[in-house]
């Protein structure tokens, strides 16, 4: 039997190892509104809130950190967009 050619799908497979949720590895952090330093790390610079795959959040500090920043730009601590 012969031996089968590596194709670009075997490239494909491979898993990209994920990155740990920064608020689960250190859990004394809390996500607050009114912390705009820890807030702004996970903006983008068009003032878009970073997405799970980038950021590397869990899904559960993904939605706390969404609802903080969308509060802090109510109460303008944080720019909606970028100028």
């Amino acid at each position: 039997m012969p031996a089968k050619p590596k194709t670009k799908r075997a490239v494909k497979d491979r898993r990209v190892k994920k990155k740990p949720c920064n608020f689960c590895v250190e859990k004394s952090i809390d996500i607050n509104y009114k912390d705009v330093g820890r807030l702004r790390k996970y903006i983008s610079e068009r003032g878009k809130i970073l997405p799970r795959r980038i950021s590397g959040n869990c899904a559960k500090h993904q939605r706390l950190l969404t609802v903080a920043v969308k509060r802090a730009r109510v109460i303008a601590f944080l720019p909606f967009v970028s100028e």
